[in-house]
């Protein structure tokens, strides 16, 4: 006999799917959900999973280590200022090569491969990403040059909104295209705000190592407004990696997202337990 719970279970997802139907969203794929090899065929699941239910999903992803692991097979050390990769003309093409030329393929053969539709993308194809150079100071208020690291001028969806509308998901790598041609090194967390912004996506969910925002005292805060970022920031509670999300989220939001994510990407369908289920998981960020 077939457990009750099961079938309350799935009513408790119809409301969602009902709010989501038609509605795109940003997904920032990265982390352990990326990286362990238990995690990548749950994750190709569940997109198609929304995609399958009526939802558009778009998936922005990194590779950092991915990168660092490469660079130094080529006997290149990285080098960071301010967490920020320095990024000279060798390792833009090095950037290029693992995320457009090896990760992206991954992920779409991955999707592809479990019946699911995908197409990948840089910010290069049809000037998906627009970019300029990214100026950094340092904590002394002192710019310092740090290559070829870039940040999102504009986002042209045409492309995405071509395959959404085609029923195939984007996969797209944080590298853009200058006003001369050259690439940029963007970090994709940013790149994930600036094209929630631009689809005025539903949602935007970042996909992290940890169970979302912790406060002083390390317990998991479950929404987040953006004056209670503010604070926490300047108390030096979120820093590091967590930053760029933060502020992704923040601008994301502005723009007429709906709401910002950051959850748990180490525990399995996390994607599914923040969409449809009532409690959710991690935190959820607000104006």
């Amino acid at each position: 006999m077939i457990d009750p719970r099961r079938v309350e279970i799935l009513l408790e997802t119809l409301p969602y799917i009902r709010e989501f139907r038609g509605k795109s969203i940003v997904i920032k794929y990265g982390g352990a959900a990326m990286e362990r090899a238990d995690l990548k065929d749950p994750f190709a699941l569940d997109v198609i999973l929304l995609h399958l239910v009526g939802i558009n999903p778009v998936i922005v992803h990194g590779g950092g280590p991915q990168i660092g692991a490469l660079m130094k097979r080529l006997g290149k050390v990285p080098h960071f200022v301010g967490g920020m990769r320095v990024t000279d003309q060798e390792t833009v093409e090095i950037v290029e090569m693992v995320l457009v030329g090896k990760i992206n393929k991954e992920i779409v053969a991955r999707i592809d491969l479990h019946g699911g539709r995908a197409i990948g993308l840089s910010g290069k194809d049809a000037g998906l990403l627009r970019a300029r150079r990214r100026p950094h100071r340092l904590p002394t208020g002192e710019e310092v040059d740090i290559g070829l690291v870039g940040e999102v001028e504009a986002v042209n969806t045409e492309a995405i909104r071509l395959l959404t509308d085609n029923g195939v998901i984007p996969v797209i790598a944080p590298v853009g295209v200058g006003i001369g041609g050259e690439t940029y090194n963007i970090n994709a967390d940013l790149v994930a705000g600036d094209i929630a912004a631009a689809l005025h996506a539903e949602k935007l969910i970042h996909l992290t190592d940890v169970q979302g925002i912790l406060d002083v005292d390390r317990r998991l805060v479950s929404t987040l407004t953006r004056k209670d970022a503010e604070r926490l920031i300047k108390e030096g509670v979120i820093d590091g990696g967590m930053l760029p999300k933060v502020e992704s989220s923040l601008r994301a939001l502005e723009a007429g997202t709906a709401k910002a994510h950051i959850i748990d990407g180490s525990q399995q369908h996390a994607i599914l337990l923040e969409l449809f289920t009532r409690e959710g998981i991690g935190t959820e960020i607000v104006l």
